[in-house]
This record gives C-alpha cells, structure tokens and sequence, in this order.
C-alpha cells in the first residue's frame, strides 16, 4: 500500500503552524475548565452525580450534557486529562472539518444510549470523549494514505490500546456502556467522514512524466478551445 506524503508546502505553512498552535490551546482549554468544574464542585461540595446520566429517568436527562463535564475524583478526572490533551489537539489539527460533526456526535450519543439502555446506575465523565475520538483518530488513521494521520493513529494506539478493555462489561463504577458506545460512534464517523479533511498530497516530477507517457497530453493551442 502507497502512503502520500503531504504537500510540504500545505503542512509545514505558517497557517497549518498558527493552527497547530490553537489546536493545543483549545485542548488545554478544555481540560482547563474540566479541572475548574471539578475544583469548584469540590469546595462548594457538590455531589457531581446530580448532573449525570440517570438511564430511564427524566431527571437524568440532563445529563446527557452536563455528564462529561463533571469527575468523582481527582483520579477519575487525572485518568481522562492527558489523552484528553492529545486527543482533542490531533484532531483540531488533522481533522477540523470532521470535528464540527465528530465532537457533538461522541458528546451527546453516548449520553443518550446510556439513557436509553444504560445500567440503573448514574453515569458521569469525559470517559466517552476520550473513547469517541481515540476510536475516530485511529480508524481514520488506518483510512488514509496520508503519513501525518498514520502516525497520530499509532500515537494513539501505543498510548491508549488499553484503553479497548473498557468497552467490555465491567463491575459497578465503570460506565462500560458510555464506552462501547462512543466507540462505536467513532468507527462509524471515521468510515463515513474518509473523504474528508484530506490533505494535499506532494507531487512528484516523475508523475507528470508518466501521465505523458500514458498520452495524458495537455491540450495544444487551438485545440479543445485553448
């Protein structure tokens, strides 16, 4: 299988470096005020399951916004920051067409199949962030002829395959059903977005040559209107 190399005039420009740049920022942005939630929910001593997920109840249902925005514990919420930081800024950078679709998709489906099948449990987390975009990221990756996507996809594979023991059925406390779920989504939304956010890809003298030599001829003067 051929790889393409990214046009380096296109990856290595000061726009793609200024949004590189921002990718990072929002990504710290967001794991800012997950940190800031949790902070205050903590001094103020706020229980964090009245904004999660109740399956089946109409007072869970808003959860299905407010549910990864809120952690137990500081261990709870150290586990879901740095994949968060990694995850959130390969895909603002490789895929920020895709994310406008991706990020509400693995936000809010997961939140409304755990609402709907979920355990009679309350489910809270960024959990099926991290799961819905380490999914995305790595199918999209193997996708692709493109060598930028490949390697965040085995980023994400190295740092994060164990990460696929949480889609399996587990005892109370682990919300494996967000999990599976925003797995899935993320699969899903990686076949069906393949086309796009793909970069230009470098192109070589050779290849013009050989188009010549198939009789891919550009068109004389005076001929086809030029």
């Amino acid at each position: 299988m051929q790889f393409d190399v990214p046009d380096p005039a296109y990856t290595d420009s000061a726009p793609m470096r200024a949004h590189f740049r921002l990718a990072v920022r929002i990504a710290f942005g967001f794991v800012a005020l997950l940190w800031i939630i949790f902070l205050m929910n903590w001094a103020l001593d706020l229980d964090p399951e009245s904004s999660g997920i109740r399956p089946r109840q109409w007072a869970g249902l808003p959860g299905i916004v407010f549910a990864p925005l809120v952690h137990g514990g500081f261990d709870h919420l150290i586990a879901n920051s740095p994949p968060l930081l990694v995850l959130i800024t390969a895909m603002l950078f490789l895929y920020p067409n895709s994310t406008l679709r991706v990020l509400p998709a693995v936000w809010l489906g997961p939140g409304i199949v755990v609402w709907l099948f979920g355990r009679e449990s309350v489910h809270f987390g960024a959990s099926g962030l991290v799961y819905g975009l380490a999914s995305y990221t790595f199918v999209a990756g193997l996708l692709r002829r493109d060598r930028r996507a490949i390697a965040a996809s085995l980023v994400v594979w190295f740092m994060y395959g164990s990460l696929v023991w949480g889609v399996l059925p587990a005892p109370f406390g682990v919300s494996w059903e967000t999990h599976l779920s925003a797995a899935l989504i993320g699969v899903a939304l990686a076949l069906a977005l393949r086309r796009l956010d793909v970069p230009p890809r470098k192109r070589y003298g050779w290849e013009g040559e050989a188009e010549m030599d198939k009789g891919d001829f550009p068109p004389a003067p005076g001929i086809g209107g030029v």
